[in-house]
Parts: structure tokens; C-alpha cells; sequence
């Protein structure tokens, strides 16, 4: 008999190098989550959005994605612009907020040393995205937050990057590709630059720039019925 994989596991540690910070962060600090970072939203999404991994301060401490730093202020802003979210902040995980028709999920559940993945340890937290994407409703829209959650993407559906280029505000229709696992064909994949500090404070992300991308999002979602 063949087993589901779960779309989350609260005591994975199947990456020691990850296991291993973790616990160290734990004893620096005793009061963060500090542990892998479920996916957040409504169980049935229409949008789906994929970012990297959990920040040191932010998914991290709360145990929300984008919750308590830098690159969820943009995300949650728009999110409520948008109709996404019911309020413009995310502060804690137990604010209150709710997400609409969407859910935010990670390529790599559990905070990484100097917020980078190693390509094992983003190929071994794969299982779990993929069972994600399995579990969407046909005609549901992928939105994905940086080259990594792309790639990300498109390992889980079984299908090669250089098929799918990405580039920021390029929608990807896999409507018509015959993906290896049913429940994961009619998809649409949107790219949009990662809401990073970094990305917004050089310009290399502008809010309208995002705001193109969650406007486009929108758009799909609700042609879709």
C-alpha cells in the first residue's frame, strides 16, 4: 500500500543540518516557533502562494508564514488590497487575520542558516510542496515568490525549468500539459520577484511592480469562478 504524502509534518527532521539549527535557535530563543512553519490560508485555495523559506524573525518567532518581518509587510498590504486578507498586517498568529480564497505555503518549511537552502535540503522539503500542488483544485493559480519557489514549482509538478522560464509578472498556463499527476494539471504558475528586503530596498521590487502581479492574480481567480 502506497502512503500520501502529508503537505506538512510539525516534526519533520529529515534535514540534519536544518534539525540542527533549529534546535540551537530554540535555546538562543526560547520563545520562538522555532520549529517547520505550516502552510497558512483557507484549505481549498484558489491562489496559492509559494515563498522561499521561514525568516530567522519572522516565520521563524511567530510561526506564520511572513509574519513578524520585513517581506510580509509588503505581502500582507497587498494581500488586503487585493481582497486576499481580511486586514493589511499580519502580527502573530493569533491576531485574528484571515486569508480569502488564498493560502501561503514555503518551498522549504524550516529556517535555513543565512536564509539559504541547501539544493538537498530544498529536494528533500519537495515531497511535501508536491503533495500541496496535488491537493489545489483544477484551474488554480500558483503564485511563486523568487527563482527558488519557481524552480520549486515546477520540480514538484514533474516538469523542467527550462520549459518555464522565470520572469517577473509571467504567467505560466499549464492548462494543457499532460503533468504526471492529475490532480495537478490546470494550473497557472505566476512569477513575481521575492518581497524581500532586499528586492524592495534597492527597487529591484517596486509596490506597483507587486501590486501588477496580485492585480493579474486576482483577475485569473475570479475568472475561474
Amino acid at each position: 500500500m502506497i502512503t500520501k504524502s502529508p503537505i506538512f509534518d510539525l516534526e519533520c527532521r529529515q534535514c540534519p543540518r536544518l534539525s540542527d539549527f533549529l534546535d540551537a535557535n530554540q535555546q538562543q530563543y526560547p520563545d520562538y516557533h522555532a520549529r517547520p512553519v505550516a502552510p497558512f490560508g483557507v484549505k481549498n485555495p484558489k491562489l496559492l502562494i509559494v515563498g522561499l523559506a521561514p525568516g530567522m524573525h519572522g516565520a521563524n518567532a511567530t510561526g506564520r508564514p511572513f509574519t513578524g518581518d520585513h517581506a510580509g509587510i509588503l505581502l500582507y498590504q497587498t494581500l488586503f488590497d487585493t481582497g486576499f486578507s481580511s486586514a493589511p498586517t499580519s502580527d502573530s498568529a493569533d491576531d485574528g487575520l484571515r486569508l480569502k480564497q488564498c493560502r501561503i505555503s514555503n518551498a522549504v518549511k524550516c529556517l535555513p542558516p543565512q536564509n539559504k537552502p541547501t539544493g538537498e535540503e530544498i529536494r528533500t522539503c519537495n515531497q511535501f510542496l508536491k503533495a500541496e500542488l496535488e491537493s489545489l483544485r483544477r484551474g488554480a493559480c500558483v503564485l511563486a515568490l523568487g527563482t527558488i519557489a519557481h524552480a520549486a514549482v515546477l520540480r514538484a509538478l514533474g516538469l523542467k525549468l527550462k520549459d518555464y522560464p522565470f520572469g517577473h509578472n509571467q504567467l505560466h498556463d499549464l492548462s494543457n500539459n499532460d503533468l504526471p499527476h492529475k490532480k495537478s494539471k490546470g494550473l497557472f504558475l505566476l512569477d513575481s520577484y521575492h518581497c524581500s528586503r532586499y528586492n524592495t530596498q534597492t527597487r529591484r521590487l517596486t509596490t506597483p511592480m507587486f501590486q501588477a502581479v496580485f492585480a493579474r492574480a486576482r483577475e485569473l481567480v475570479d475568472s475561474k469562478g
